[in-house]
């Protein structure tokens, strides 16, 4: 779990001042599960929240899968899900663990076939088909909606029993990356937030699969009954609506 209490310059937070008004009169924390593709735009979104609210956001990232099984068994005290799909803020909605009619889309997210190694991926991602690697990584796509995408992406290709020997089934899109990152797996399928942070430089290859190869990835986010009465975490559901957190959102690749 991370704790996120950065300052942000005032200039970048005049639009988001007006749309929120003031400060209001004592600062809390909200508790939130966040998609690990997620992660970082998060960590960048909460500098301007904290500025804007005097809130701090105390975040844990993980798959989204997880996330839901721990909330509906009552063990997780998480007030926001920022989810990597749309499906579960809805579940979670219709049996009752979330705030009716408080999901919404705050991202598209964007599948990339990527690699450690400058030049074994290409634009059009023939390496799959090639075969000139041993391992590939994927986020579980029973739990996680990258990896599920991943496997669409494959079986579109008409690779699914060519590629699957050669599959590395990872809990969570963060350690599918890791996998790649650290060499274990050769290349894998990840987020484009992941490798396109704003401001560095791409390592590696990558390829931006095609939308016609998988279903589009719609993230929500929802108010979990943990935070109903919570004016914090309704005023960051409200700040990733805003055009500070819009452009944040965009800079990591992602579509509205």
């Amino acid at each position: 779990m991370f704790k996120l209490t950065f300052s942000f310059p005032r200039a970048a937070c005049a639009a988001a001042l007006a749309a929120l008004a003031v400060l209001p009169a004592h600062a809390d924390e909200v508790l939130v599960a966040v998609a690990a593709n997620f992660a970082g735009p998060l960590q960048k979104i909460s500098e301007g929240f904290t500025a804007v609210t005097g809130h701090t956001v105390k975040a844990s990232a993980g798959a989204t899968g997880k996330f839901y099984t721990q909330i509906v068994a009552g063990g997780a005290p998480f007030e926001v899900l920022i989810a990597a799909d749309d499906e579960t803020p809805k579940k979670l909605v219709a049996e009752g663990h979330a705030v009716s009619s408080s999901n919404f889309t705050y991202a598209i997210g964007q599948l990339v076939l990527w690699s450690a190694t400058p030049g074994l991926v290409d634009d059009q991602g023939a390496v799959l088909a090639a075969g000139r690697f041993t391992k590939l990584a994927i986020a579980n796509p029973k739990i996680a909606p990258y990896g599920a995408a991943g496997v669409e992406t494959i079986k579109a290709r008409g690779l699914t029993d060519a590629i699957a020997p050669k599959l590395v089934t990872a809990d969570s899109i963060a350690q599918a990356y890791q996998f790649v990152a650290s060499g274990n797996a050769e290349l894998g399928f990840v987020a484009l937030s992941q490798v396109a942070v704003p401001g560095k430089p791409v390592t590696g290859s990558l390829w931006k699969v095609p939308q016609s190869l998988y279903g589009e990835i719609r993230q929500d986010a929802v108010l979990l009954k943990a935070g109903e009465k919570s004016a914090a975490a309704k005023a960051l559901l409200d700040y990733l609506k805003s055009a500070p957190a819009k452009a944040v959102i965009a800079a990591y690749g992602y579509k509205e």
